[in-house]
């Protein structure tokens, strides 16, 4: 099982998905002029905020001064408000989930504008004619809609056709691109098949791509070698576009990934982006502050280093991560294969006994969701409990999980420390990801127990992080979230409140902006965004839901 995979079963085959919404472009709104009045400015810079007005004028901010007057003009008064440049939320699976339902409701609720999906290695195109028909078979059982999609240039198309309440871009996965040239099969690329390679991230960029993705964990991208990576990054370091890893390990050895990721960058000249940095497992939370001097030594020694991370301290990914990269080589059809041969399912259930014993327990892994209904028992239950419950042995138990849904099952594992987490939000070379959805707390997105990261992660670094335990000021937390991944990505005029720049707008109470989605509870939505504007329109306005979809398809800006 792949990422792509796992994160659409979990949003949509859970959910049960018969068919889509009907698109809603029809319902938005178009741009006005609107006065935002005495607003707590923050522009997104890491600078101390200012009090002031702004007028907004079609899609674009145009004025920002103590008073303007502006007779005739919509005003909206956040006296005592916080207002900020939208999210931008750098490390996301929102994609497919926006066909099903454009009004990305558990984003835009968080102040999120912006959407970098294409992530772990895994994004939508290019694929194969042979992947390509298949896909639109799928997408025409789960969702009632055929999406005819090769590249991400049609994806980027199709997002336009459909409207979307969010801007979207997208990397190009580097796991999608070895399966599209070899397969999923664990062996070296060859020189010709590293130029194909290189050639299809070459053409994704040309079509918009912000940069290269890898899940290093995640087959086939795991049997890539450091010059396989280096060569296909190769063309977003042309373009000053970051190489964004999820690294082969973020536990034992964590530090051979960490110095591969850097390789990566030195030998390629790639702006190096470490997906959702973390040191898990008690025994390796020591390693945090050596992992950060790690990334301070290689940027003063030339390499263009920086990582993201999300509020939590668990992490959410597909069951069948439980299981070995070797056991998985071929996919989740080679995995049920071995799991059935005598000679080999011994060695695979040692590793997946040692790899629970490292995150604490059984109850350490929290089932999320199950591709087969039939198995909807074991969704939102930890595996210890559950075993004991039916009298099972945990591996046992597991394994009819992987069997009887094929491998189509999303795990949340509790393996971080609350310091650390702090610790890697607050660093200077961090920013903030959701690594999660757009999901909703009714229809089709939001069934299943989904990490809450996808409902609550921006306010919970406003409220938790910010507010309460004082990790970071106010205005480095924003920056972390808007002008940091904006600059990152070469999205000119994005995450920055200036005159010119695009109305991307959130308006919150610093007093009250708070998560409320729990590991038990995930599907709620946060308190005290109020405002959000995405181009210059009302997404999210007291609090609701306008229905507009003024979203758009964002690419780097030429170097």
């Amino acid at each position: 099982m792949n990422r792509r995979e796992f994160v659409h079963t979990t949003a949509a085959v859970t959910a049960g998905i018969t068919g889509l919404e009907t698109p809603l472009r029809a319902w938005s709104t178009q741009s006005g002029e609107y006065l935002l009045r005495g607003a707590t400015v923050y522009d997104g810079t890491g600078g101390p905020p200012i009090e002031a007005d702004v007028l907004v004028t079609g899609d674009r901010i145009a004025e920002i001064a103590r008073r303007i007057n502006r007779p005739g003009t919509d005003v909206v008064d956040v006296r005592d408000r916080a207002l900020a440049p939208g999210f931008i939320d750098i490390h996301t699976h929102t994609d497919l989930d926006l066909f099903v339902s454009p009004l990305a409701e558990s984003k835009i609720r968080q102040g999120v504008t912006t959407e970098v999906t294409g992530q772990d290695g895994d994004s939508i195109g290019p694929w194969t004619p042979s992947a390509a028909e298949s896909f639109r078979n799928r997408s025409n059982e789960r969702y009632g809609f055929e999406l005819s999609i090769s590249e991400l240039g049609d994806f980027f198309r199709a997002i336009e056709r459909h409207g979307t309440a969010v801007n979207l871009a997208s990397m190009v996965g580097q796991g999608t691109v070895r399966e599209h040239v070899i397969g999923n099969g664990d062996r070296p690329a060859d020189p010709e098949e590293i130029e194909q390679m290189r050639h299809l991230v070459t053409r994704a960029i040309q079509q918009g791509a912000c940069g290269v993705s890898s899940g290093l964990e995640y087959v086939p991208g795991a049997f890539a070698s450091l010059d396989e990576l280096a060569a296909v990054a190769g063309p977003a370091a042309a373009q000053g576009l970051p190489y964004a890893t999820h690294m082969r390990n973020e536990d034992d050895r964590v530090f051979a990934a960490i110095e591969e990721a850097i390789n990566v960058g030195r030998l390629s000249g790639v702006p190096v982006q470490i997906s959702h940095l973390k040191a898990q497992n008690q025994r390796n939370w020591w390693k945090a502050e050596p992992i950060l001097h790690m990334l301070e030594a290689a940027r003063a020694d030339g390499v263009d280093v920086m990582y993201d991370r999300y509020p939590y301290v668990a992490f959410s990914t597909g069951l069948t991560n439980l299981f070995p990269v070797w056991s998985r080589d071929g996919g989740t059809t080679g995995l049920l294969t071995r799991l059935e041969q005598p000679d080999v399912a011994p060695a695979i259930e040692t590793d997946v006994r040692a790899k629970v014993h490292a995150l604490g327990s059984w109850d350490a892994v929290q089932v999320t969701s199950t591709a087969d209904t039939t198995f909807a028992w074991a969704v939102g239950r930890k595996l210890g409990e559950l075993a004991q419950e039916r009298a099972v042995d945990p591996y046992a138990l597991l394994l009819t999980l992987i069997v009887g849904n094929q491998g189509r099952c999303g795990m949340v594992g509790f393996g971080m420390s609350e310091e650390n987490t702090q610790r890697f939000l607050a660093h200077p070379l961090g920013m903030v990801c959701s690594d999660g959805s757009a999901l909703a707390t009714e229809g089709p997105l939001s069934g299943g127990t989904p990490h809450p990261r996808s409902f609550g992660t921006f306010p919970r670094v406003l409220g938790h992080y910010c507010r309460e335990r004082k990790a970071m000021p106010l205005q480095a937390a924003i920056h972390k979230m808007t002008g940091m991944p904006a600059r990152r990505l070469r999205l000119a005029g994005r995450g920055v409140l200036e005159p010119g720049a695009f109305a991307d707008l959130v308006i919150f109470d610093p007093t009250v902006v708070a998560d409320r989605a729990t590991f038990e509870n995930p599907h709620q939505y946060p308190v005290g965004i109020e405002h959000v504007m995405v181009n210059g329109q009302f997404v999210l306005r007291n609090g609701g839901h306008t229905h507009a979809l003024p979203g758009r398809i964002v690419k780097p800006a030429a170097r």
